[in-house]
């Protein structure tokens, strides 16, 4: 099933028609699987290119309080990785082609096994991982396995990455560069900060990858305003917040972040 890589079409299909990219993040099992299987459906209907899974996981460095109270939530369903797998599974037999990133902890990926998480995360039909605890310097092994399943690791720089180290990340990120916009963890944010600007045109000077901007993005005023700097946007604590209240809010929402993104 993981013969076709969408996430590099995706990204080639934005750079030839100069389209900004919209991903959104959910996390599995959050209300609940059937509930992420819908929510996956609508989002590419909604005109979101890159959905960012996250597997629920029990101490998440990266996530503030909503996405870790999404996954408290979700972990109270026994998920497995194998479950996050079989819905990956579902929604490409019912024809999915957006770009589909596995966003996750290094634990989860040892105890399934790092050989077999790769042949299986690509084999399901995932495009990409996001692993904040896995520095590019470590786990030669298993990056060596998502190299040979041509599964993307993609990278996060921070405003606090040195100028060096950035260049490092930006070099070995494949797929795009996820440029998190803020100091802190994940969360709604009132203001885009205002070094942002200056942040992402010294990243673009370093890379021709596309960089796509997360953490904080709020509303759809902020979402336009990201994506007319960036290469895209992606909104997590925002989307999880919404599907708090229920799936529709959720969905009207990723819609219209979509609309401000697209420029619609």
């Amino acid at each position: 099933m993981g013969s076709i890589n969408y996430l590099d079409l995706k990204i080639r299909e934005a750079k030839r028609k100069k389209k900004k990219l919209f991903c959104v993040f959910l996390t599995c099992g959050f209300p609940d699987l059937a509930a992420t299987e819908r929510l996956v459906l609508f989002a590419e209907k909604a005109g979101v290119d890159i959905l960012e899974l996250g597997f629920p996981f029990s101490d998440p460095l990266a996530d503030g309080p909503t996405i870790q109270y999404s996954s408290e939530q979700a972990l109270k369903h026994s998920l497995s990785i194998a479950d996050a797998f079989a819905l990956v599974r579902r929604v490409r037999r019912k024809g999915s082609k957006m770009a589909i990133v596995f966003f996750g902890y290094l634990n989860p990926v040892y105890a399934y096994g790092e050989k077999e998480f790769a042949r299986d995360a690509r084999d399901a039909g995932i495009d990409g991982l996001i692993i904040p605890d896995m520095p590019p310097e470590e786990e030669p092994v298993f990056r060596k396995e998502c190299q040979k399943e041509k599964l993307r690791v993609i990278y996060l720089v921070a405003p606090t990455t040195t100028d060096q180290r950035a260049k490092g990340l930006v070099h070995k990120s494949q797929g795009f560069v996820y440029y998190v916009s803020l100091r802190g963890v994940t969360g709604t944010r009132a203001v885009i900060p205002e070094d942002l600007r200056a942040h992402l045109r010294k990243l673009k000077r370093m890379t021709s990858k596309p960089v796509l901007v997360g953490f904080g993005v709020s509303t759809p005023e902020q979402a336009r305003a990201i994506a007319g700097m960036s290469d895209g946007v992606i909104v997590g604590s925002a989307v999880i917040e919404r599907l708090k209240r229920g799936i529709a809010p959720a969905e009207r929402f990723i819609e219209s972040m979509a609309q401000a993104v697209h420029g619609s």
